[in-house]
């Protein structure tokens, strides 16, 4: 049986290797393209286009990230149980107590953000401080505490920016090909397969391998949350809980889905592979059998 030690451990292991391919993928189709069109300003825009858009992103992602589901801050007074919880675990963490909000929302959903754990954020629904007992409101709580912990935003950012690298150089890349380009290339028809085959596929498998790491994250957020509380049924309990409901969130949002604990458009049906692929989530089922799996 799996130690959260060792869960912690392989979750760590596969994010980063996942990191590695996206970044052997980022290099062959920078190299294909460059010879394709012998021309390497392409990437030089590619990059710069990318770094700034995703940046400016990553450094306000807590202003947007509220701002998109219309969350207000808790008020000390009213939820002081919620803060009271949110303040032991970020102490037992060794983390600065971040800044808490509320969302009116029936769906039993949180996330946290910020570009770092000095301007970190954690945001929970009123659905969800209705539906948990206070073991499973810990257990989601330290999962969110988790995400801040282990900057989950920087590698989120990280795997953004080469997804929007990619995406860019494959439409300036499409787009020069259908003016002509280098008409040195059709001299060459390895290049020009391979190029093609960049050009349309490299957008989709960056896509898929986002959707990995977030996954993943997901999973060591999972693991390190039911260290910090030393109780991973309470987790277990609350994702349970969180995955019977089906309806989606009022305000969900494509640009911040992959930040909540659960999926904010609402569960997809078990069993459906193609759905698990293109989720930012991983099967709540999986989750609740990987944190009883584990071993205190």
């Amino acid at each position: 049986m799996a130690s959260l030690y060792t869960q912690q451990s392989r979750n760590v292991f596969r994010t980063w290797t996942l990191m590695g391919v996206f970044l052997a993928v980022v290099i062959a189709v920078g190299w294909i393209l460059s010879l394709y069109f012998n021309d390497t300003s392409l990437l030089y825009i590619a990059v710069g286009f990318s770094l700034i858009s995703n940046v400016g992103a990553y450094w306000f992602s807590d202003k947007v990230a509220i701002a998109s589901v219309g969350a207000k801050p808790a008020d000390e007074t009213t939820y002081k149980e919620l803060h009271r919880i949110v303040e032991n675990l970020s102490i037992t963490a060794g983390l600065p107590k971040p800044r808490v909000y509320i969302i009116e929302d029936a769906q039993p959903n949180a996330f946290a953000t910020g570009r770092d754990k000095e301007h970190a954020v954690i945001a929970v629904t009123t659905g969800l401080l209705g539906m948990m007992e206070r073991s499973e409101l810990e257990g989601v709580l330290a999962h969110e505490l988790a995400h801040i912990g282990n900057r989950d935003i920087l590698v989120m950012t990280v795997a953004v920016v080469l997804v929007g690298f990619i995406s860019v150089i494959a439409n300036i890349a499409l787009r020069m090909s259908m003016f002509g380009g280098d008409r040195d290339r059709d001299r060459n028809p390895v290049i020009l397969i391979a190029a093609l085959v960049a050009m349309i596929l490299a957008p989709i498998a960056a896509q898929l391998i986002q959707l990995a790491i977030s996954r993943k994250r997901e999973f060591l957020a999972d693991a390190s949350g039911a260290l910090l509380t030393r109780y991973p049924d309470g987790l277990a309990a609350a994702l349970q809980k969180i995955g019977s409901y089906a309806r989606p969130m009022t305000r969900a949002s494509t640009t911040t889905a992959h930040l909540f604990i659960s999926n904010p458009f609402g569960a997809h049906p078990a069993g459906q592979w193609v759905a698990k692929l293109f989720s930012t989530h991983p099967p709540m089922e999986e989750r609740i059998a990987a944190l009883r799996g584990l071993e205190v």
